[in-house]
């Protein structure tokens, strides 16, 4: 199967995943990228039974709309019962790395508030250690300079993503060569620099289900 057949495998099987719970007042939380998109496309097919969603990036909302399918914002809804989405990476336990499509800070809201965050991806993406995808860190425009230092002193190699603006208004730095062998205490670390918004690391809020996209089919992960 190509890459592009499993994450279309993922998205049929994260459908399939939420609906049986659909119900007239589930709230769904959708996620940014490629195999987000297919997901939302796949959605479609279910769209007088999908009466709220909330989206992670303004592309997504569009995308959504243009289906038909209603989207609100998240401070008007009292829960999101499902988030799914992408990764750049995985690792056993799943903890991820997101922010490939530059919607990383509204990416990681939508999960924190997300009763199940259902991860969908191909086993491209699943790894031992973080880190070989670029990290990838929102940062207020101002401070750039100042958190690529900061970065630097934690090891890795932060580089401008030239031209990107996130919905958000901010930047992103990309950081290479950063084999992170403690998400949980490197998430935290990066977040308490001055001027970062987000960083990509889902650590402290993983996903708990994550459904892999295999060469056998979909696997369905829960963290180990």
């Amino acid at each position: 199967m190509t890459q592009d057949e499993l994450k279309q495998a993922v998205a049929t099987a994260a459908l399939d995943y939420i609906r049986p719970h659909l119900e007239s007042d589930t709230v769904l939380g959708i996620g940014t990228g490629s195999t987000a998109n297919l997901f939302i496309d796949s959605l479609a097919a279910l769209r007088g039974q999908v009466n709220a969603t909330v989206a992670s990036s303004d592309a997504s909302a569009e995308r959504l709309r243009q289906h038909g399918i209603p989207v609100y914002d998240l401070n008007t809804v009292d829960q999101v019962d499902f988030y799914i989405d992408g990764a750049d990476e995985s690792n056993a336990a799943l903890q991820l790395i997101k922010g490939g499509g530059a919607a990383l800070t509204r990416e990681k809201i939508v999960a924190a508030v997300a009763r199940t965050f259902i991860c969908i991806a191909d086993e491209s993406k699943l790894v031992h250690t973080l880190g070989a995808f670029p990290l990838p860190v929102e940062v207020i425009p101002m401070a750039r300079s100042h958190v690529a230092r900061e970065l630097v002193k934690l090891g890795g190699d932060p580089v401008y993503r030239e031209g990107v603006i996130t919905d958000n208004g901010n930047i992103i730095l990309d950081v290479h060569n950063f084999s992170i062998a403690q998400p949980l205490a490197t998430e935290a670390k990066i977040n308490n620099i001055a001027g970062v918004v987000s960083n990509g690391l889902f650590a402290l809020r993983p996903a708990d289900v994550l459904l892999l996209g295999t060469a056998q089919g979909v696997k369905t992960l829960r963290a180990s």
